[in-house]
């Protein structure tokens, strides 16, 4: 056990579980900051005694771990390029984004947005109706502030890439989903690690994933009714998710039951078609999917129940997989 899981084990009882788990992104945030601010020549790894021999050390002060690039077909666009494609498709009215870092995902928007970030640094123009939040996610949901910024518009299209804890990126969807429509678009990043060191919750390596990928597994599971589709960016793989439900508690339901899973210690059991990305669909080919203007369309005519369930059986046919079904 991790010295940072027998600190959540001891304390929940005590203090309770979310607000452990807002000390423990307080304390990787901070860690994280001062790395970047120090960035030292020299820093031995968290697992020096796993590192590979001759390794670097990137400026973040973690060593750059190798990953064979022939695991998986290259990718055709970036994670940015793939967001700035969705933004042109999508045409949202509104956007939310968790994890705003230098800002340069979030100066694709000029609809009504929404960025969260304890300890953004924005170095991009940003061309939008903003509410910026220097607050954890945990924090800014309960506040009820973007039910305000919003007033009455539901969100479009949302991008999660917060914290990259399992359980941390689960809370971000559930929350997103409830100020969604059925029409809406979900994104979470860094869903496809290129080896079980970046998927490691406790991070030692320059590329860090984390454990967010089981999220998509549980997805999966406990909500049929979503379309999940993996997407084969650089570098680390999105996730996008259609035919949500603002209404469904099924997630904050089963959360006390899957935190044993989504806490699961180092080192991850990351699935085949996971590292390997046999599921993930090229990006170019879904932003060319002949259906997201009728999906924008659909918007305005919440009651063509009888359409949108067509339009989404036929994204759902067209790009999801399940691991049973490559």
């Amino acid at each position: 056990m991790t010295l940072r899981n027998a600190v959540r084990n001891t304390l929940s009882p005590v203090i309770g579980r979310e607000r452990v788990d807002r000390l423990v992104n307080a304390e990787s945030s901070a860690r994280a900051s001062l790395a970047r601010w120090i960035a030292p020549k020299e820093r031995p790894p968290a697992a020096a005694d796993e590192a590979p021999a001759g390794y670097e050390i990137a400026p973040s002060g973690y060593p750059f771990y190798p990953w064979d690039e022939t695991q998986f077909p290259t990718p055709s666009l970036s994670r940015h390029e793939f967001l700035a494609g969705l933004h042109a498709a999508l045409r949202p009215r509104s956007y939310l984004e968790i994890g705003v870092d230098d800002g340069r995902s979030l100066t694709l928007s000029t609809a009504k947005t929404i960025g969260v970030d304890p300890a953004f640094h924005i170095t991009n123009p940003l061309h939008a109706d903003l509410l910026l939040a220097r607050d954890t996610s945990d924090d800014f949901f309960a506040s009820g502030r973007a039910k305000k910024h919003l007033d009455g518009v539901p969100l479009d299209f949302a991008f999660i890439d917060g914290m990259h804890l399992a359980e941390f990126a689960y809370r971000d969807f559930l929350n997103v989903e409830r100020l969604t429509s059925p029409t809406s678009i979900i994104v979470l990043d860094d869903m496809m690690p290129r080896s079980v060191h970046e998927a490691a919750r406790d991070r030692y390596t320059d590329s860090w994933a984390g454990d967010v990928y089981k999220v998509v597994e549980l997805l999966r599971a406990e909500r049929p009714d979503l379309v999940v589709i993996p997407v084969n960016t650089a570098p680390t793989g999105v996730v996008l998710v259609a035919r949500l439900d603002p209404s469904s508690r099924v997630l904050a339901e089963r959360y006390d039951a899957l935190l044993p899973t989504l806490q699961a210690a180092d080192p991850q059991q990351v699935p085949e078609h996971v590292l390997r990305r046999t599921l993930a669909v090229d990006a170019k080919d879904l932003l060319a999917w002949d259906g997201w203007e009728t999906l924008t369309g659909l918007r305005t005519r919440p009651r063509a129940l009888a359409e949108r369930r067509k339009l989404f059986d036929a994204l759902s046919a067209a790009f999801a997989r399940t691991p049973e079904q490559p």
